[in-house]
């Protein structure tokens, strides 16, 4: 039955309270634990296809006709084009057509970072259009770039209004406070470097616009591009059916995608724009780098009584500021806490969603403020967590629909355990410890997602949604769910995704919110379409439908005997059951959120600076896990992607001019198998019971969250050395060690007995 709501609508930690109308989802939770499908290892079913090369990518895309676009960007931080010509470049070989500023959205006069779209070229090939890019004349009027993110505060450049957030007295809490911790971190910008770059493949069919895009979201680049052209949704389609990465960095349109429309429009021809490698690591967004200063209060029994912060984070152009303040909000139970987060605008490019945003660069500077808390108090870094402990959100007094955060405490005791035997093992400049971090997130979904089941006469059943699988494994995951429901075997259930035409409604792939999101719509379909094969049943077989249920293949009657689904489903000829389920609302009055530590070992050769991570425990509570290879799976991703972004990756640019210097992966490191350390995962499995009929959480970010902190306090741990700034490369331990024996010759001159 459907119905209208005011709800709000959760989004990588975005918040907005919307109207809503659901359906509610009749289904009870199936029991916790391994069921016949459900909770069983299963290998991807998209596997074959990718391996053999059969899966089609945007990149894949070849249509009749189809011209390849190329991008006019600023080679300036900061610029206003006076005037521009294509004339001559609408004369060379092979160029179909041209466009300047204004004439498409986001291609712009004034360029706000290196690499902004000015102009671009549709030719027969990529090589005619780059090289008619060359005859492009632009008169240029270069302005000062703003590149200093705290200078931009003071300006007051921002792309939003500074965010400020308090509970409780906090300056009468740190006044009153036996300990006192103040310390300042810094994180740098991360790239997402996806396999497959951002690129569209636009052609019009008739006043109809389709668009082939690698995205997470196909439904908001239709809405993202009729909003921006002035056309009714109802007349764009979007497709893609496999894409190759995203992380977070493709969830809108793109310029790329407003100029292949608008060039194929001006062409009569599809038109593809698709962005090199050194493209994509000018234009294709980031994790935006952040200054947090910070300060956290304590009783000397270890009890948190204020935690403050101001954040800074440098958004670049444009961009939208997640919270990185947010781990503070509500980690711990702490009853005074001040933050201001300011959205600096510089003259770099616009950050963008990068897993877990905002979280990941909070939760490393609080985790290690924590543990530096830890030793000034003289207590084990795991016992001031617990202490802390918060069975309710803090942020807001509501109970959470579940935390298991304290069971993951208890299963990292035997990991925690090994540090003694760790730092046993330090010999001659390699010095070895253990440090952990503590992780909150959210990932609970929600509504609207709906998702249809098609069964016919041969006992195989497809489900129809119009979703995306950005690689995680979701095809997999939501196939076993309707054959649980179904009662089918694994391999007698399609998938069909990624076309806005060809399915309803389905969630972006973004904000761990997927699994959550659409698994109890396709459950709830799935119940819907075996409803209806009981009824039938029912009446095959003279029973009552209550007294049938549908497992393993077989129509089970409750006197014992049963038959094959497919002589029931084998009457239907060329008649279909079709079923069709939506998503439920979330809890009234509960927050819904993840919770995970994870616990790391390295060593640290303190003559040279290397850091090597040789073992990280993860330990997670996302709820009922579906498919526990492919969530291990997610897990380990999770903490190779934290690995780079903790060790080594790092964007820079020319501090002067603003300009990128890292273009390439030869000059931009990302963590290869060499880096890849023993990797322990584990997830609690208990499903949420308060949250939808399938009680699953998303697992998409959480495990990327922890890392830094993990090995930053492994790092203290084995050396005393404190971090403070990322990336961790050798230059950084090494200055790091330094401070480190700065303070202890300090406090051994301080402690050291007067001379007589």
């Amino acid at each position: 039955m459907a119905r209208l709501i005011r709800t709000e609508k959760e989004v990588e930690g975005r918040f907005e309270t919307i109207w809503l109308v659901v359906d509610e989802d009749s289904l009870d939770q199936w029991p916790s634990g391994p069921l016949d499908v459900v909770g069983r290892p299963a290998t991807r079913k998209s596997g074959r296809a990718r391996a053999r090369g059969e899966a089609i990518y945007t990149a894949d895309v070849r249509l009749s006709g189809m011209l390849s676009a190329a991008v006019l960007r600023s080679p300036y931080a900061h610029a206003r084009v006076r005037h521009i010509d294509l004339s001559r470049a609408l004369q060379a070989p092979g160029v179909r057509g041209a466009i300047g500023p204004g004439d498409a959205p986001e291609v712009e006069a004034l360029a706000g970072y290196h690499g902004a779209p000015v102009a671009a070229i549709a030719a027969d090939s990529e090589g005619q259009a780059r090289a008619a890019l060359r005859l492009i004349d632009v008169d240029w009027e270069v302005l000062e770039p703003v590149l200093d993110p705290d200078d931009a505060v003071r300006r007051g450049h921002f792309t939003s209004e500074p965010r400020h957030y308090e509970r409780g007295d906090f300056d009468a809490a740190v006044a009153e406070a036996d300990v006192v911790v103040e310390s300042e971190y810094r994180t740098q910008v991360v790239l997402h470097n996806s396999l497959e770059t951002h690129q569209s493949v636009c052609t019009w069919e008739g006043d109809t616009l389709v668009v082939y895009t690698s995205t997470q979201d196909i439904w908001g680049v239709r809405s993202g591009v009729a909003q921006a052209l002035g056309m009714p949704a109802d007349k764009i389609r979007v497709i893609c059916e496999y894409m190759g990465g995203g992380f977070g960095a493709k969830n809108d349109p793109g310029h790329y995608t407003f100029i292949a429309a608008e060039l194929a429009k001006r062409t009569g021809r599809p038109v593809r724009c698709a962005l090199t490698r050194r493209e994509e690591n000018l234009a294709a967004g980031n994790r935006n780098a952040t200054i947090q200063r910070l300060t956290v209060a304590a009783r000397r029994d270890g009890t948190i009584v204020a935690l403050g912060g101001e954040f800074v984070a440098a958004l670049g152009w444009d961009g939208w500021m997640a919270s990185t303040a947010g781990p503070m909000h509500g980690l711990y139970a702490c009853p005074n806490v001040r933050t201001v987060e300011y959205a600096a605008r510089v003259n770099t490019p616009p950050m963008a969603a990068f897993r877990a945003p905002g979280f990941v660069e909070g939760t490393f500077s609080l985790e290690c403020l924590i543990d530096e808390l830890a030793v000034k108090l003289e207590m084990d870094p795991l016992e001031i967590r617990r202490r802390n402990f918060s069975p309710a959100d803090p942020s807001t007094g509501t109970a959470y629909s579940s935390n298991n955060l304290m069971e993951c405490y208890a299963r990292a005791d035997k990991h925690w355990a090994r540090r003694h035997d760790v730092r046993a093992r330090s010999e001659g400049p390699w010095q070895r410890g253990v440090g952990m971090a503590s992780q909150i997130w959210y990932g609970g979904g929600g509504p609207p997602a709906y998702a249809w089941v098609r069964v016919g006469s041969d006992a195989r059943a497809t489900v129809v949604t119009a979703m995306q699988d950005i690689g995680t494994g979701t095809r997999t995951a939501m196939s076993q769910i309707a054959a649980e429901e179904l009662g089918l075997p694994l391999d007698s259930v399609d998938l069909v995704l990624g076309n806005t035409d060809r399915g309803p409604y389905a969630v972006a792939a973004a904000g761990s919110s997927t699994t959550p999101s659409m698994g109890p719509a396709i459950r709830a379909a799935a119940g819907d379409a075996r409803r209806q094969i009981l009824d039938i049943a029912a009446q095959r077989y003279e029973r009552e439908p209550d007294q049938l249920t549908l497992r393993a293949g077989r129509i089970e009657a409750a006197d014992g005997e049963s038959w094959p689904v497919g002589e029931v489903l084998g009457l239907l000829g060329n008649a279909q059951i079709l079923g069709k389920g939506a998503r439920g609302p979330n809890p009234t009055g509960m927050g819904v959120h993840t919770f995970g530590v994870q616990v790391a070992e390295v060593a640290v050769d303190i003559e040279t600076g290397e850091v090597r991570v040789e073992r990280l425990a993860a330990i997670h509570d996302v709820g009922r896990v579906i498919n526990p290879l492919g969530a291990s799976s997610q897990l380990e991703g999770g903490v190779i992607q934290g690995i780079g972004h903790t060790l080594s990756e790092e964007r820079l640019i020319d501090p002067a001019t603003g300009q990128i210097l890292t273009q390439t992966l030869d000059a931009y490191r990302m963590p290869t198998i060499a880096d890849v350390p023993e990797i322990i995962t584990e997830l609690v499995d208990v499903p949420d019971p308060n949250l939808t009929s399938l009680g699953a959480k998303g697992l998409g970010e959480p495990p990327i969250i922890p890392v830094a902190a993990a090995i930053a306090n492994a790092i203290r741990d084995a050396t005393g050395a404190d971090v403070h700034e990322l990336p961790l490369d050798r230059e950084e331990m090494l200055r790091a060690l330094r401070d480190a024996a700065d303070r202890r010759a300090a406090k051994e001159r301080h402690e050291a007995p007067a001379t007589v």
